[in-house]
């Protein structure tokens, strides 16, 4: 699997164990490998990736949009790297297929969850750096982010930020978000978030309370723009 996924990455890995590592969910972990050593999950890689998606999606940003200034900059960075858009990128190169997870987890759908996936997306970027240095890592993002990259015509608003300037433009009391809910096992937590203004409220679920407020004031601007 990890052969495959080496083609869709367009890298061929000096060190094929940094992928495998990448590849490997937490609840995958726990067992050994077949040099009966424990297996490590892809944590330590993603701590890694995320910085290295952050350091080349600025750099790509400012020369794509050497007039813009650090708010509107931030505001795509933000867009960027969110977890949605992560997730999507995942899926397009087919990253559920190759990540490896527990029977159970599997079972219940785990290697498809947006959290995961993000997760999963920024480790393998981790091991693409690891291995093959700056550059290596620079052209897999450009090349996978490529078309979320085109559609930024303008510098987007995050939802909450979004949600708040609607509130204040119609005198009303700021957005209020509450954690409601959590589910899901340690390693792959899902967060339930009611945000409210005035009388109007709706929820969003994600992998973190951030990822929650998010979705929560997306829902709640759909609903009150209809």
């Amino acid at each position: 699997m990890t052969d495959s996924f080496e083609a869709i990455l367009g890298y061929d890995f000096k060190r094929p164990d940094l992928l495998r590592e990448a590849l490997t969910h937490r609840s995958a972990a726990q067992g050994h490998n077949s040099r009966g050593r424990t297996r490590a999950s892809n944590e330590r890689l993603e701590f890694i990736g995320d910085r290295v998606l952050g350091l080349t999606m600025a750099e790509w940003l400012a020369e794509r949009f050497p007039r813009e200034q650090e708010g509107e900059l931030g505001r795509r960075l933000a867009y960027l790297v969110s977890q949605p858009v992560l997730a999507v990128v995942a899926d397009a190169v087919g990253l559920a297929a190759a990540l490896s997870v527990s029977p159970g987890e599997a079972k219940a759908g785990v290697a498809k969850r947006a959290t995961v996936l993000a997760d999963a997306l920024e480790a393998a970027l981790g091991a693409l750096y690891l291995d093959g240095g700056l550059e290596v890592a620079r052209e897999f993002v450009r090349r996978a982010w490529n078309d979320a990259m085109i559609e930024q015509a303008d510098p987007p608003k995050d939802a909450k930020t979004a949600l708040q300037e609607w509130a204040q433009k119609r005198g009303k009391d700021l957005p209020i978000y509450e954690v409601t809910g959590r589910s899901g096992p340690p390693h792959a937590p899902a967060f339930t978030v009611t945000v409210t203004v005035g009388a109007a409220d709706a929820m969003g679920t994600g992998g973190n309370k951030r990822a929650a407020e998010q979705l929560a004031a997306e829902s709640l601007l759909a609903r009150l723009s209809a």
